[in-house]
């Protein structure tokens, strides 16, 4: 189909813009660009005006220059979270081995794949929807995504072999969690949001475990807070791992790495 006229362009920059959207042009933009009839324009623009997050709204979520699938019920990918990325690829440049744990979308293995080529890569998650949407992410990268509670999903083989254990592991504590924006309040499992009572109750957990899951050398890494990270490098180092912290202020990522010695 040609590209829609200028003044239905105009028109959904308006109606975005009516309805809060602070990028209402860029929304807009990629709406157009997704729509194949006016009636589908129509029907985008009402479901983004209503309040749906726009990735949702397109089916897809921008990671690392990725389009990562995203579905309803399913926590979407921030880009803050490239930071971790970023850090497990500088520590570990040469990893074969690859766990996304907590993975939602599978947008973080999925990344790390792209950037490594040829690994091993495994995936895990409590909520059964995301194992259904990251298996559709992950399977391009030869990857397995396994349904369960942290370490209890994963193959046992792996115990003692992993280069990089990225876990995007919630930490907003529970009586915040009221506060977040709706986009993610409203539309994303709660399950992917609480970290419990100070936020870092998975946390603890995953510091817990990971040293008898890593290979020697290997890194596990968490995004958190600034105000949480001494709390959890406290954790990290509790359970024998070598930590550091790394920040971007570009991208307001706050990301604790633990190393097993």
């Amino acid at each position: 189909m040609p590209p829609f006229p200028l003044t239905v362009r105009h028109s959904v920059v308006s109606a975005l813009r009516a309805a809060g959207c602070v990028f209402a042009e860029d929304e807009a933009r990629l709406l157009l660009a997704t729509a194949r009839t006016p009636d589908e324009l129509a029907a985008l623009v009402e479901r983004r005006a209503a309040g749906l997050p726009l990735e949702l709204v397109l089916g897809w979520a921008e990671f690392r220059g990725l389009r990562i699938a995203v579905e309803p019920g399913v926590f979407v990918p921030r880009r803050r979270t490239e930071f971790l990325v970023e850090q497990a690829l500088a520590h570990a440049p040469a990893a074969t081995v690859v766990v996304d744990l907590c993975c939602g979308s599978g947008a973080v293995g999925t990344a790390l794949a792209a950037a490594l080529g040829a690994v091993e890569l495994h995936a895990a998650d409590i909520d059964p929807a995301a194992v259904r949407c990251a298996r559709r992410n992950i399977a391009e990268a030869g990857g397995q995504v396994h349904e369960g509670d942290l370490f209890e999903a994963l193959p046992h083989d792996l115990r003692g072999r992993i280069d990089i254990l990225a876990a995007n592991v919630p930490y907003v504590p529970t009586g915040e969690v009221a506060l977040l924006p709706a986009e993610a309040r409203d539309h994303e499992p709660l399950v992917a949001l609480d970290g419990g009572t100070d936020g870092l109750d998975v946390l603890r957990r995953v510091a817990t475990q990971a040293p008898d899951w890593l290979a020697p050398g290997g890194c596990v890494l968490v995004e958190t807070s600034e105000r949480q990270a001494e709390t959890a490098v406290d954790a990290f180092s509790g359970a024998g791992l070598r930590t550091t912290t790394a920040v971007s202020e570009e991208l307001y990522a706050q990301v604790v790495i633990g190393v097993r010695p």
